[in-house]
């Protein structure tokens, strides 16, 4: 490493929401092993970007997270996956939505800012793109697990007695686009978008962010996750993010950009962290929580959910927890 490096970091989420005592266990671990692979390729000297698509793989091949492998369902009982990763040296980004043969879609993301002159492809396309540079397409059923058949037979019942979703809002939500999860309590048993942020030795930052979307959302939803400044943005003159939790409130306030932009006007991580997820509220009564990471390695974590899976790996070692 150079003399007078930034220290390589990494921040990673699970999701937001209420999650239960009994799956607590899982989501450290997984968020754990996201954090070891990751760090480990930035103190190998490997890029951000690097750390940040090994991280969220590691966390879509995790059944536990509503990313890749064991993602909701739509309506039609099909996988659909969104996810987009970004370069803060460069403002290169990367994105696909609404891939449904693709095991990673996050390494998909990565040959969009790698090798297209395009920055995002949905569908097909994207799917045709990953293969020509040798991804392999997938069977959808490969994604699927009976857990979440079961999860979406329950939630078209609910829907039909006309329950109200609070997975992620809450009783109080005002926003006039509702997430498609329907629930009767706020503990419903729910699991959400993954991602991770990244400085390296280099001084660069970048962000990544996967998810399988809300639980029987309508096919073709897609949600802020691979939206950039969104979901996911990240600019070495400001700071790199991630968000999770209702999409729809999130994307009508551009919430990652509005993050970044905080850090860039002279705010902390930390504080502006906190700052966006009492936005997101105050505004539209939305619930998530959001990762954020400053050039200098400073790290900003908040949520206004139950709780959230995090973890930092960074000089002071690793951290994990499932709230902030």
């Amino acid at each position: 490493m150079f003399a007078n490096a930034p220290k390589p970091t990494l921040i990673v989420h699970g999701g937001a929401w209420a999650i239960p005592p009994e799956m607590a266990a899982d989501h450290e671990a997984g968020v754990a092993q996201a954090l070891k692979t990751g760090h480990a390729i930035l103190e190998w000297g490997g890029t951000a970007a690097d750390a940040v698509e090994a991280a969220v793989t590691i966390l879509e091949d995790d059944p536990t997270f509503d990313a890749g492998r064991g993602s909701f369902l739509t309506s039609k009982g099909t996988v659909q996956l969104d996810a987009l990763i970004m370069d803060g040296a460069t403002l290169r980004a990367g994105g696909v939505a609404c891939v449904e043969h693709l095991r990673n879609p996050i390494q998909a993301a990565r040959l969009v800012l790698d090798k297209s002159p395009h920055i995002y492809f949905v569908g097909s396309g994207a799917e045709a793109f990953a293969a020509s540079h040798g991804m392999p397409l997938i069977d959808n059923r490969e994604l699927v697990l009976e857990r979440e058949r079961i999860r979406l037979k329950e939630a078209q019942v609910r829907l039909s007695a006309g329950l109200s979703d609070i997975t992620f809002s809450g009783a109080l939500a005002h926003d006039d686009k509702s997430s498609e999860t329907p629930a009767d309590n706020p503990g419903f048993e729910s699991h959400d978008t993954v991602g991770a942020v990244a400085l390296d030795q280099y001084g660069n930052l970048a962000a990544g962010t996967s998810t399988g979307g809300t639980l029987n959302k309508a096919p073709g939803r897609v949600g802020d996750s691979s939206l950039i400044g969104c979901g996911c943005y990240a600019d070495n003159q400001s700071a790199a993010v991630s968000l999770t939790g209702w999409g729809e409130p999130i994307m009508k306030l551009v919430l990652g950009k509005w993050a970044t932009d905080r850090v860039a006007q002279g705010a902390s991580p930390a504080m502006a962290a906190k700052e966006a997820i009492a936005y997101l509220f105050k505004r539209l009564g939305g619930h998530g929580g959001i990762i954020l990471l400053g050039p200098n390695g400073q790290c900003g974590i908040a949520h206004n959910t139950p709780g959230m899976a995090w973890g930092i790996a960074n000089s002071q070692g690793l951290r994990t927890g499932l709230s902030f």
